[in-house]
């Protein structure tokens, strides 16, 4: 079996796969203040739960934008399971040629997303990642990662937004019945849910006007269920993209 880890700034995705099926998903929060100990901890329990054997494991690997939790995370999936886990990072093989002005600081999470969309829906592709930011990646039909885009995420938008207001409570996020608002909540609703629709709509036309060619459009990430069925783009949405990535990635470093 392989252990997938994707660490974000907000949740850890966890993921178990049994050859090409993945047979347990959950998530624990990403906290800078636990230490090894407790990340292995709570893994195990993880695992336990759903009847996981940690010494069931063949291998392992990770993708991580929290740099400062690597050395914790790679250390509990050592103690939890008995591998070294893979780190997605420079020097590994992806089959994806990248070519924008550093190689080396392109994020994991998007070079494991465009690995995953292009080996599932082919390219070129754009793929947007709605997690604690939004961000946006694209392939172009070379299969050459060209770059993409970085912007807050709906949730931190939102957040500052009743931060910085003192009027404007707390909303819970999904779409209101009609885009112009009838109260505040309403109000705040349209622009988080269909405002950030029209976000996605409009980039992907300036995206598509420049390729000059069509794309397929994919999307990932915990608030994507939410946005993306008010897209005017036919946006296609796998909340398993990057695990599938970090499947991926993980047997492409493996010698035959």
């Amino acid at each position: 079996m392989l252990l997938a880890l994707d660490m974000g700034n907000t949740n850890i995705t966890i993921g178990v796969f049994d050859g090409e099926k993945l047979v347990l998903e959950s998530r624990m929060t990403t906290d800078r203040t636990k230490m090894t100990d407790q990340y292995a901890v709570e893994l195990l329990d993880i695992l336990r739960l759903y009847q996981v054997q940690p010494d069931h494991f063949d291998g392992a690997v990770i993708c991580s934008v929290v740099p400062p939790l690597d050395h914790a995370i790679r250390r509990a999936v050592r103690k939890v399971t008995g591998v070294s886990p893979l780190m997605v990072g420079p020097g590994i093989r992806t089959g994806v040629n990248i070519r924008i002005d550093d190689p080396a600081q392109l994020g994991p999470d998007l070079l494991v997303g465009a690995v995953a969309a292009t080996a599932k829906y082919g390219a070129p592709c754009i793929i947007w990642d709605l997690g604690t930011a939004t961000t946006m990646s694209v392939v172009d039909r070379e299969g050459i990662f060209r770059g993409g885009a970085i912007m807050p995420g709906v949730g931190v938008s939102l957040d500052t937004l009743t931060s910085s207001t003192s009027l404007l409570p707390r909303i819970s996020l999904e779409a209101p019945p009609h885009t112009i608002g009838a109260n505040t909540i309403e109000s705040m609703q349209s622009g988080a849910v269909f405002g950030t629709a029209a976000l996605l709509d409009g980039m992907c036309d300036r995206v598509l006007e420049e390729l000059g060619y069509t794309a397929a459009i994919v999307a990932t990430g915990g608030l994507g269920h939410e946005i993306i069925p008010h897209c005017r783009h036919h946006i296609l949405y796998d909340d398993k993209l990057l695990l599938e990535g970090l499947r991926l990635v993980y047997h492409k470093n493996q010698k035959h």
